[in-house]
């Protein structure tokens, strides 16, 4: 793929979070960008509208194709059957996945590869974070909003590229993990746990999706993965028995820290002779910070510098965030689906705030997690919760086509007798509104929305009747 300026590029599928941030990115580079969907949502349609990039008409035509396009970037949304596929197959157009297209941005480049079945955009966004504030100019594909970042993707001739490696499949016609592509100098995986049981359906079939990812770094390249997690060691050591690991392979580990008046600090050692204080907290992000070190140090940035930016660190959006708190109680919205991280974000904000009363409430919106035959996963993972919730509807099942569940069918699962389950929005939100909140956290954990909830006008609410008691 040439990277001159003002070539013709066509998105089958603009709408997707990456693809429409994608499309900006290249039109912002000088591109000639189009782009077709059959559906688009805010914040994607607001976002091409403003660069003058939304599809006149929702749907899919074949007329859009056309001989002097110089490359179709293929979304997961669209199906093999897609019209404009077909005609750009017929026409013998060079088609990419959008990891097919980074790759061949970067091929010049140094890439970094951040990759987990949790922690990756965390772990991403403290590597951007660090980069940016040191003057460092660097390409970056990440998986959320980042403070200080104004989009996902971004694309010039900078020479690094940051990427969120993920194992979910790569295209339509392209059945492999995306990160399969990207063949990373630099990559870090931050931990396997089970997750996409609609295309990984067997736990060894998953497990062997980074085992293929450590293949693809080479021997040349450098391996940074999280020493902490067991099922993460046992495929190292397969895939170094094997002679298929990196010469250079870098474990880390959660790092020392202490609570003090709701701050997390580092503890002191060889690198750093002070308390470092922390905007973030929770084990799992003590080991992200851990591997973002490494990684860092890979690019030449010294402990130094990276404790002294890593400080004003605020996470990625929707990981562990504060929407409103007051002297006594904190609301967060949290990413959270697949058990490994509900367990984790639960754990997280009782570790930090023991002596608070916590109602956790969690989305089964996943396809895995409505899986009836999925829901032991969750088991024990909102023990520590006080008021333990888990709200699903009928509506998601419908639409990604599975049986329906019953409420005692999610008791069952999650192995919480006293556990409070909803299916309507409505209900819900009454119940949530009637807790007593004196130092209280809520925590709300999912990938959608809680079937259009505001959480952020629910979160102002609660605060507000809390400082009334």
């Amino acid at each position: 793929m040439s990277e001159n300026k003002n070539q013709r590029i066509h998105f089958i599928a603009i709408g997707g979070a990456v693809m429409h941030n994608m499309a900006i990115a290249l039109h912002n580079k000088g591109h000639r960008v189009s782009g077709s969907d059959d559906e688009i949502f805010e914040p994607a349609r607001s976002n091409l509208a403003n660069h003058g990039l939304l599809p006149d008409k929702q749907g899919w035509f074949a007329g859009k194709i056309t001989p002097d396009i110089d490359a179709v970037i293929l979304g997961m949304h669209a199906k093999n059957d897609n019209p404009e596929l077909e005609k750009a197959v017929a026409l013998g157009l060079k088609i990419y996945s959008f990891p097919e297209y980074l790759y061949q941005h970067s091929k010049q480049k140094t890439r970094v590869v951040i990759a987990g079945s949790h922690g990756k955009t965390t772990i991403t966004s403290m590597v951007m974070h660090v980069l940016r504030h040191i003057g460092q100019d660097f390409d970056y594909l990440v998986g959320a909003k980042v403070e200080g970042f104004d989009v996902m993707v971004k694309l010039t001739d900078a020479p690094i590229m940051v990427i969120e490696g993920d194992e979910y499949l790569t295209s339509p016609t392209d059945p492999r993990p995306k990160f399969l592509h990207y063949h990373p100098h630099i990559a870090l995986i931050s931990g396997i746990a089970w997750d996409h049981i609609n295309v990984f359906p067997s736990w060894e079939g998953y497990k062997q999706q980074f085992e293929l990812f450590i293949e693809s770094i080479g021997t040349e390249g450098t391996l940074v993965y999280c020493a902490d997690d067991e099922v993460l060691q046992e495929v190292i050591s397969r895939c170094s028995a094997n002679k298929n690991c990196p010469h250079n392979v870098l474990p880390y580990h959660e790092f020392p820290s202490k609570i003090k008046n709701g701050t997390t600090y580092l503890l002191p050692d060889e690198n750093h002779k002070a308390e470092v204080p922390l905007r973030i907290f929770g084990r799992h992000n003590l080991q992200n910070l851990a591997g973002a070190q490494l990684v860092c140090r890979e690019l030449g940035i010294s402990d130094v510098v990276f404790y002294q930016v890593i400080t004003t660190f605020t996470g990625a959006a929707r990981r562990l965030e504060c929407i409103a708190q007051n002297d006594t109680m904190v609301v967060y919205k949290d990413f959270a689906h697949a058990p490994s991280k509900v367990t984790a974000t639960v754990a997280a904000i009782q570790n930090q705030y023991p002596e608070r009363r916590l109602v956790a409430v969690l989305e089964l919106h996943t396809f895995s997690s409505l899986s009836r035959h999925f829901l032991g996963h969750y088991r024990h993972s909102l023990d520590p919760a006080d008021v333990a919730v888990v709200f699903y509807s009928h509506h998601a099942l419908q639409l990604k086509k599975l049986p329906p569940i019953t409420p005692q069918e999610v008791i069952d699962g999650f192995g919480r007798s006293d556990l409070n389950v909803f299916t309507q929005a409505e209900e819900l939100l009454e119940f949530l509104l009637s807790q007593n909140y004196a130092n209280s956290n809520l925590l709300m954990m999912s990938s959608g929305s809680f079937d259009g909830i505001d959480q952020h006008g629910l979160a102002k609410k609660i605060v507000s009747s809390a400082e009334k008691l």
